[in-house]
């Protein structure tokens, strides 16, 4: 029953030829897994070391970067308008009105992941420079044709940003598809200017969701290679030379599980104390 109310998001199966790699837990660098979810044609394990959740083998990032085609755009597309809410809801959560209120001068915002471009154009009409990066070419086109902003395509290692160059850098529902995401946190880093922020959002292994539903909760999906819980995240963050200055989560249960009332009272617990389905961190870089 848990399942059928559980909806998974976008995602596609591996390719027969997909590659493959098996690799060492970036949270702690532990070799050694066991096994947890077994979903077929692809499966996550549990760092033996730390407990971080991840795919090993998991999928090399050229073949990752093939299953965001068309058909992507086209969610993105049509979901644009809820997504873009949330993250305006998630800016909100972490301050970045304040953070927006102490820059002075020239102020530049990248979108790592930035579908369709939906909040490069909301920052950039509040008077940033924003830009966002985008390994699915259509998605990007659409974004580039559609709201007139710029959208580079690739991954945020191939954009190949100055150091010392962005103040803030976005980043919704985009560390779990990384395969290296201690390097995409450090060249985060590198990329900020000193004092600059990183906004991370991502699923949460430690919510209630994913405690129930298992390998049924709707992030254990094959596009996910890393799942991560609120403290891994902050101490991948942290080993990146980040310090951690707030942590939010939301979504306390799948909606149809439970009446509404039940639903908005669980919701609230959700984000009080912490076993949200989704989080959001706000990092810094020393200044």
């Amino acid at each position: 029953m848990l399942q059928s109310l559980s909806m998974k998001t976008f995602s596609k199966e591996p390719a027969p030829d997909e590659v493959r790699d098996r690799v060492s837990c970036p949270v702690c660098g532990s070799a050694s897994v066991r096994p947890l979810w077994d979903l077929g044609s692809f499966s996550f394990q549990r760092c033996a070391g730390c407990g971080h959740v991840y795919q090993n083998p998991r999928p090399v990032a050229e073949h990752l970067s093939r299953r965001y085609d068309g058909e992507y755009r086209d969610y993105e597309v049509e979901n644009a308008g809820n997504f873009f809410n949330l993250m305006k809801l998630g800016l909100n959560d972490v301050g970045f009105s304040r953070i927006e209120a102490s820059l002075t001068g020239e102020k530049r915002f990248l979108d790592v992941g930035c579908a369709t471009g939906s909040l490069v154009a909301h920052v950039q009409a509040r008077g940033w420079i924003a830009e966002g990066v985008e390994v699915c070419e259509e998605a990007a086109c659409y974004g580039r044709e559609n709201r007139g902003v710029t959208i580079h395509t690739g991954t945020l290692e191939s954009l190949a940003l100055p150091d010392n160059h962005v103040d803030v850098v976005h980043a919704s529902h985009v560390i779990e598809h990384v395969p290296d995401p201690d390097r995409f946190a450090a060249e985060i880093y590198r990329i900020l200017k000193p004092g600059g922020w990183f906004i991370c959002v991502t699923p949460n292994t430690a919510s209630f969701q994913a405690r129930c539903l298992k390998a049924a909760w709707r992030s254990a999906i094959a596009d996910h290679v890393h799942l991560f819980s609120v403290s891994h995240l902050s101490r991948l963050l942290r080993q990146a030379g980040f310090g951690i200055l707030r942590r939010k989560t939301w979504g306390g249960i799948p909606q149809g599980m439970a009446p509404a009332p039940v639903k908005l009272i669980a919701d609230r617990l959700a984000k009080c104390f912490g076993f949200g389905d989704v989080q959001i961190q706000l990092a810094r870089k020393a200044l």
